[in-house]
């Protein structure tokens, strides 16, 4: 029998509002925790000792998630469904020492993290966000969400041949954005007006994590508004659609085979090979708490993960109409068509076909329709935190998404209805 669909359009109208709120991978998980706060879910601190109680709790840890809900009637082998996502996206970062220029210009100096599209980010109006760690130890959430920045392409009159033989981008030299005019470059320039911007005192920053991001808000497009730009969908599309999906089934308050987890790392785009990437302890540690906090048994862990499964949720590539060479010829993923199932036998996604079972029972139960992506064989395939996660944990793993256009540029493009099929998928999943 069909659960009748939870998420509509209102779905993606809040999606939007999510996308803005989260600039960056820190900020992600704050929207995501006010969330999970008016659901009923409360903070559990590593550092202090669980008690195992009913209900829905979350961990954050930098820019990662944990939530999890348990049910009435969960043994300490109760298995778990998670649904993982990963919070952070390709962009230029501020270097430790921000402060440069040169010719009379004023810049910021940047790194490239993760693999963007490049060209993407020129003449961009650009705002500045992350994280302020302070003298006594706290940190404090940052956000210039206001044409600040902009990395300047060069015109074409110095540059004839752009056009022809394409845009050539050196990673060091071209893409030092721009904010201001003078030759009085001071190391500290760029930490102080943050320090202002956060009403904080001058001189109590000594560290710092922050990103640039484009200030163009996300949009409907198209002639009937079928269509959703914006930035950051790979991969706070999903890490939203999970948000919404464990929240709803929090909330029917009935008794579930399984314990629902939302696992949202950082650092997918570059490894994930940190204390926040899904190379990482968090999630193992996570688990295996919420068992022994149960009073659970070693025995009772591997029951629970021996039963657990996976939907490694992130965005895939829908069939572009301007390069369809470029894709399998077999497999098309369009935009509205519903989630895919992401397919690599060289298990660069981690989709067997008993997961595909597993994928295609949550999806009949919720009525939503699924496609199938495969990279063309000519193209090498792109990974995910699927295949990490199933090595990593013993977990069996399934990897799907949301199709795209515009896969890391500043600013992408879906389907506006994917979003909230999306989330009625994984609020079936999570029901078991």
């Amino acid at each position: 029998m069909r659960t009748p669909p939870r998420f509509d359009r209102g779905h993606t109208d809040d999606l939007m509002t999510f996308l803005a709120s989260s600039p960056t991978p820190y900020h992600a998980v704050a929207s995501a925790a006010e969330r999970l706060e008016k659901a009923g879910f409360r903070q559990v601190s590593e550092t202090d000792a669980w008690d195992g109680s009913l209900g829905g709790r979350y961990v954050l840890r930098g820019g990662a998630i944990i939530a999890w809900y348990v049910p009435k009637g969960a043994a300490p082998h109760t298995p778990f469904r998670i649904v993982g996502a990963h919070t952070d996206s390709p962009n230029l970062r501020v270097k430790p020492r921000p402060d440069s220029g040169a010719h009379g210009w004023r810049q910021v100096a940047v790194e490239i993290y993760g693999g963007p599209l490049m060209n993407s980010w020129l003449d961009r109006d650009l705002g500045i966000a992350g994280r302020l760690s302070l003298r006594d130890g706290s940190s404090r959430l940052v956000n210039v969400d206001r044409p600040l920045l902009r990395v300047p392409q060069l015109a074409i009159h110095l540059d004839r041949t752009v056009s022809s033989e394409g845009l050539k981008l050196d990673k060091q030299r071209h893409l030092q954005p721009v904010w201001g005019l003078g030759d009085d470059v001071r190391d500290g320039d760029l930490i102080a007006f943050l320090e202002q911007e956060s009403g904080i005192p001058a001189g109590e920053v000594t560290g710092w994590d922050l990103m640039t991001h484009s200030v163009e808000p996300p949009a409907y497009l198209g002639r009937d508004s079928e269509l959703l730009a914006g930035p950051r969908m790979d991969n706070l599309l999903s890490v939203h659609a999970g948000t919404a999906a464990l929240t709803a089934v929090a909330a029917s308050g009935g008794d579930l085979p399984h314990i629902p987890v939302l696992a949202a790392f950082d650092h997918e785009e570059n490894g994930s090979q940190s204390d926040t990437g899904a190379d990482g302890p968090l999630l193992g540690g996570v688990l295996e708490r919420s068992v022994f906090s149960r009073g659970g048994s070693l025995e009772d862990r591997a029951r629970a993960f021996a039963g657990t499964v996976c939907l490694s949720s992130d965005t895939g590539h829908a069939v572009h109409p301007n390069y369809a060479e470029r894709h399998d010829p077999t497999h098309h993923p369009r935009a509205d068509g519903g989630p895919i199932l992401k397919v690599n036998v060289n298990n660069r996604y981690a989709t067997d076909g008993s997961g595909r079972a597993v994928f295609a029972a949550a999806c009949e139960k919720a009525g939503v329709p699924f496609q199938t992506f495969v990279s063309n064989n000519s193209m090498p395939c792109g990974t995910t935190i699927g295949p990490i996660t199933a090595a990593r944990h013993g977990i069996r793993t399934v990897d799907i998404g949301v199709a795209i256009l515009s896969m890391h540029s500043v600013r992408e493009l879906c389907g506006a209805k994917d979003p909230y099929l999306l989330a009625n998928a994984l609020a079936a999943f999570l029901e078991g």
